[in-house]
């Protein structure tokens, strides 16, 4: 069993004790949510031991205090941005956020459309909002946002915005993506709340970077490699270090912003309760860390694996070098490089040997099993098979799949659906599988292990096709990608 670097329970004590004693000192606190609420795996990655849901379960303990408003960008749904984890489009994906909440017990408040200007796919999403009976809102672009604090504190700044009811003291904010509005949203409720004679304030929960472990720990860096694309750099907080003589590390665009936030907040207020934009936040995931050496090694493993991705993304033309020059420097500092992520020698010695495209996958204990690509099966699919058969104890001469079943999909996908390859992708695999167990209990017995493919780290030695993709995401796995363009890699 993997060891833990975390206490995930501790970590749902201390930080809704946190947030608690911050709602305490106003009527409402508007809480802005960074990083993801669902499925947080690079937190999980990083930090073993934390759930991909740990910040939902947190908020779960005091759900009686909490109201939902998910913001998104307008520009984001005229340009139909994606998210790059689950390739839902932000407009999708709101929707999926409130029905997921409202799936475990949560009030969602309304989906607020920030930077409102009539944009054609913006009205045509409130339309849909509308079919739904989704309470929706907008607020809109200010000129001269964040720095002409006279306009934005004005009837023609937050003023014009839509004003949204809330009736709990904690109201979280969140969204499909960075970039949605959430702060400004924030901002425009105090102001709101403020000419109606409530006194509420503003406080942000971001995960990272962890503001008490050092700026080099390997954490922290594993942070600024998986926003490398967006030139966010750690640093200490100059106001925090000024205040109370002690170091705290924040990112740039906090520090950045907080002068302009800061008197933004005393105008609101009448005064600010924040010295630093440390301050701001509640975040106790570093007190929650129960050993060092697993975080820091388990963070050393996320920076190459965010290297590899990035070389794809590179490949693809999504991404410029500078993502990889950056993580590259990170790496440097750390003394390690890409050579270490065995899994992927281990796919490229598969591929030496049998000239084939090839696929690697580590287990727990170690082992690192192989696959290659064939006429039956692709590579990922052919070393999830040799997983599973390993995984159950089952002896690897045995065919847990007949070619009386292999071959019928074999022949729909050519013969019928006219596609090119006859080979099983893995998602095909499954099925077959499945339909297979019906007869077969060491099939039955394969299937059963398919859980344990969580978390395990795996490398092809091609960029591989959007369907492979999905179905890895899907079982959780830790995949990579060789720079390399494969036989169904979509050009």
């Amino acid at each position: 069993m993997n060891k833990l670097a975390f206490d995930n329970d501790k970590y749902i004590k201390l930080q809704s004790e946190k947030i608690l004693e911050r709602i305490s000192h106003f009527d409402k606190l508007y809480l802005e949510f960074g990083g993801k609420l669902f499925d947080d795996g690079h937190a999980s990655r990083v930090l073993p031991g934390f759930l991909p849901d740990s910040k939902l379960r947190m908020l779960e303990s005091i759900k009686d205090k909490i109201e939902i408003i998910i913001t998104i960008n307008s520009n984001d749904i005229e340009n139909n941005k994606i998210r790059g984890d689950n390739e839902i489009s932000y407009d999708t994906e709101s929707i999926r956020l409130k029905q997921a909440f409202e799936k475990r017990g949560f009030k969602v408040n309304s989906i607020v459309l920030t930077q409102f200007a009539n944009q054609d796919k913006a009205i045509r999403f409130e339309k849909y909002l509308d079919n739904l009976s989704i309470d929706h809102y907008r607020t809109y672009d200010i000129k001269g946002y964040p720095n002409n604090i006279d306009l934005i504190l004005s009837k023609d700044g937050f003023g014009k915005n839509d004003y949204i009811q809330t009736n709990h003291p904690l109201v979280v904010l969140t969204g499909p993506g960075p970039g949605s509005g959430k702060m400004a949203t924030c901002l425009s409720q105090m102001y709101l709340d403020n000419e109606k004679g409530k006194r509420s304030s503003y406080a942000k929960f971001e995960t990272f970077p962890i503001w008490n472990l050092g700026l080099m720990h390997p954490v922290n860096m594993a942070y600024e490699a998986a926003t490398a694309n967006l030139n966010d750099v750690n640093m200490i907080d100059p106001y925090h270090l000024e205040a109370y003589g002690k170091s705290a590390v924040n990112y740039n665009r906090d520090v950045e912003a907080f002068p302009v936030l800061k008197r933004m907040l005393e105008k609101i207020m009448g005064e600010t309760p924040y010295k630093s934009p440390t301050d701001m936040g509640v975040n106790m995931v570093g007190f929650c860390i129960v050993d060092d050496k697993v975080a820091i090694e388990a963070s050393k493993e996320e920076i190459i694996r965010r290297y590899y991705n990035a070389l794809v993304d590179v490949r693809l033309a999504k991404e410029s070098s500078q993502t990889v020059d950056k993580i590259q420097t990170l790496m440097s500092n750390l003394d390690i490089n890409a050579d270490d992520r065995i899994v992927a020698l281990k796919a490229r010695e598969k591929e030496q040997i049998t000239e084939k495209e090839s696929f690697a996958i580590k287990l727990n204990d170690g082992n690192i099993i192989q696959g290659k690509k064939s006429k039956l099966f692709s590579a990922p699919a052919a070393c999830i098979l040799n997983a599973l058969k390993k995984l159950g104890n089952i002896d690897d001469e045995i065919l847990l799949l007949s070619p009386h079943i292999i071959e019928p999909v074999s022949n729909l996908k050519t013969k019928s659906l006219g596609e090119s390859k006859p080979s099983l992708s893995i998602n095909e695999m499954l099925i077959a599988l499945a339909i297979s167990a019906t007869t077969n209990p060491l099939t039955h017995m394969a299937i059963e292990e398919i859980k344990n493919l969580e978390n395990l780290d795996a490398h092809s030695t091609v960029i591989l096709n959007d369907s492979e993709k999905r179905m890895l995401r899907k079982l959780k796995m830790n995949f990579t990608q060789d720079p390399v363009f494969g036989e169904d890699t979509a050009y």
